[in-house]
C-alpha cells in the first residue's frame, strides 16, 4: 500500500517533534520553541523507526543544537525517541541545562544522545565544555542531570589512544 505524501510529511513532522522535545526540556521555553531542521537529504523509515539526515545537518530547538555530517534518529515502537546519533569530522551538541547553569558544548566524531537517560556519549576526539571547565579524550560520557563526566583515553572502534585532559576553573570567591 502506498502512503499519500501528506502522511509521510506528517510522520516526518512528528518524528522531528519527538527528536527535540525530550532534549529541550532543560529550559522552560525550549519545549515550545520552533524546531528547525536543515539537511541535504532525508531517508525516513517509519517501520524501522529511523530517520537519517545527511549533508551538513543542523537541528535546533530553543537552546539545543545538534549538528553533523549525518544525524540518525531512532525511536521505539511507541514512537518515542531513544537515540540521536550525529557523526562527522566534528559532530556537535549544545544545550543550556538550566537558566543558572552555563551552556554545555560537546564535540566528537560521533555524538550519541540517549534520551531516557539524558546521557551524552562523545567518541573519538571527544571534547566537553561547561563554563570554564573542559574535558578531552578518546571517549567521554556526560550525564546531564547529575553533571557527571566519565572519560577514557580509549574508545571502541578508535585506533589511537587520546589521553584524557581536564581543566577545571576554580570557583569564584566573593570579596572578603
Amino acid at each position: 500500500m502506498t502512503r499519500p505524501p501528506f502522511a509521510s510529511l506528517l510522520a516526518l513532522t512528528l518524528l522531528a517533534a519527538t527528536l527535540t522535545t525530550p532534549m529541550a526540556v532543560a529550559l522552560e521555553g525550549d519545549a515550545s520553541a520552533p524546531i528547525q531542521v536543515e539537511a541535504d537529504r532525508l531517508d525516513l523509515d517509519d517501520r524501522a523507526g529511523t530517520a537519517v539526515y545527511q549533508g551538513d545537518v543542523s537541528i535546533q530547538q530553543g537552546s539545543m543544537q545538534l549538528t553533523g555530517d549525518r544525524v540518525e534518529i531512532q525511536r521505539n515502537a511507541a514512537g518515542q525517541l531513544t537515540t540521536a546519533t550525529a557523526t562527522g569530522q566534528r559532530a556537535y551538541l549544545e544545550q543550556k541545562p538550566a537558566p543558572d547553569q552555563p551552556l554545555v558544548r560537546a564535540w566528537g566524531r560521533t555524538v550519541v544522545y540517549h534520551v531516557a537517560e539524558r546521557r551524552i556519549e562523545l567518541i573519538d576526539q571527544a571534547e566537553l565544555h561547561q563554563g570554564g571547565d573542559t574535558f578531552d579524550g578518546g571517549y567521554l560520557e556526560y550525564f546531564l542531570d547529575r553533571r557527571v563526566v566519565q572519560a577514557r583515553a580509549d574508545a571502541e572502534g578508535v585506533d589511537e589512544r587520546q589521553r584524557v585532559r581536564m581543566t577545571l576553573e576554580p570557583e569564584q570567591q566573593d570579596g572578603p
